[in-house]
């Protein structure tokens, strides 16, 4: 196979000119230089971005695919399997965790749920009617539950999405298909706040629409790690709070109506 031109490398692949040059940048794709300045790219390009693909699939960041590609150019594939087996590891733990922290919120809302579906008291909200606690929680405990979702665990005190790579790993109709999604849901909103790096949005409160955002929101962080969400349920109405850094403020907009 002969040395492959930027769109032919794309028609072969099925991966977008856009993302070709991103995977350049990131220093996963290396590319030669005409000397008319076109991107050359050799024999083994396509097989390199199978691999890619395969390893975005398991949400690996883009830092442990560099990594692998290293290792797999040496050719032993003992080294690459030995290496991977880690990552993946680590992969598991982080869906088994968010896993247990959705089913949690599950339960909340069906909680919540259910206390707002009984009778409600005669005249105003009272301590015990449903709208500020639940049966089992203590007086002194009420208020909207914060459900942090994030990519990677994290100390509280750090704010790693301020320095990660604004670039999305998604290919063209993917990120068309997610934009579709988070249209759809941001047109529920009743309400929207510019905020410092970002955006708050109110929604309705309920169980359907909050599972719909904590599972988007886990999503678009598996490729666009630079989006720090915050999830708020409070009984009247929930929040979500999206922040980025101000190089991805086209994204922001694309997905949420925001400007930074």
């Amino acid at each position: 196979m002969s040395t492959l031109r930027i769109s032919q490398l794309a028609e072969r692949s099925g991966v977008p000119a856009s993302t070709l040059r991103f995977y350049e940048t990131a220093g996963l794709l290396p590319a030669e230089r005409t000397s008319s300045g076109y991107r050359q790219y050799g024999p083994d390009a396509v097989e390199r971005l199978a691999f890619i693909s395969s390893a975005k699939l398991l949400g690996l960041a883009l830092e442990d695919i560099r990594d692998l590609l290293d290792v797999r150019d040496a050719g032993v594939c003992a080294a690459v399997r030995a290496r991977m087996v880690p990552l993946v590891t680590d992969r598991i733990a982080d869906a088994d965790r968010r896993s247990a922290e959705l089913a949690a919120f599950s339960d909340r809302l069906a909680e919540v749920h259910r206390q707002l579906s009984g009778p409600a008291p005669s005249g105003g909200c009272v301590p015990d009617c449903g709208c500020t606690t639940t049966a089992n929680e203590r007086p002194q405990a009420p208020g909207p539950v914060m459900v942090e979702l994030s990519a990677r665990p994290r100390d509280a005190a750090d704010e790693p999405w301020r320095e990660a790579p604004v670039a999305c790993t998604l290919d063209g109709a993917e990120l068309g298909e997610r934009i579709a999604q988070w249209q759809a849901v941001v047109a529920q909103a009743t309400n929207r706040e510019e905020i410092p790096d970002g955006m708050r949005l109110a929604f309705p409160s309920t169980p359907e629409l909050a599972a719909e955002l904590a599972a988007l929101a886990a999503a678009e962080q598996d490729c666009c790690a630079f989006f720090d969400f915050t999830l708020s349920l409070a009984p009247a109405r929930l929040t979500l709070t999206v922040r980025a850094p101000e190089a991805a403020g086209s994204l922001l907009a694309d997905l949420f109506g925001a400007t930074v």
